[in-house]
């Protein structure tokens, strides 16, 4: 589950945090000329973090860390920046390679399917993003 991926909306990595999974958003998918560092989290239901870019903020809560093999976690939670709430979350790592990223709310739950990416990074600084 550690690595890259695409969303509907931007690229997150997904890493160790203290033991526990994070995913912090890298880049945001907007239009050309926009820079993404302006995208703010506007929709916070917590009136003080309206004004923080989205850039770098952590999607996930309290999913421990475990082996490199589990294909399923749940309990944790996500942050829909969308829709600026928290979600019960449960993450299925797919047989095609794909993260199933799944959020509930009184019992009705949607999901989405994030994309595994390679990225490199260049002298520069610069990235580049393919799909696996």
């Amino acid at each position: 589950m550690l690595g890259y991926w695409a969303t509907s909306q931007s690229i997150v990595q997904v890493s160790n945090c203290d033991k526990k999974l994070c995913a912090t958003i890298e880049h945001i998918f907007v239009d050309k000329g926009v820079d993404p560092k302006s995208i703010l989290d506007t929709n916070n239901r917590n009136k003080s973090l309206r004004d923080r870019t989205l850039i770098g903020i952590n999607l996930l809560e309290n999913f421990d860390m475990v082996s490199s093999d589990i294909t399923e976690l749940k309990g944790g939670k996500i942050y829909d920046p969308g829709r600026g709430r928290i979600f019960k979350s449960n993450l299925y790592f797919l047989e095609n390679g794909n993260l199933k990223v799944e959020g509930c709310m009184m019992g009705i739950c949607d999901n989405e399917e994030w994309l595994p990416l390679n990225v490199s990074i260049s002298e520069d600084g610069s990235r580049v993003a393919e799909l696996k």
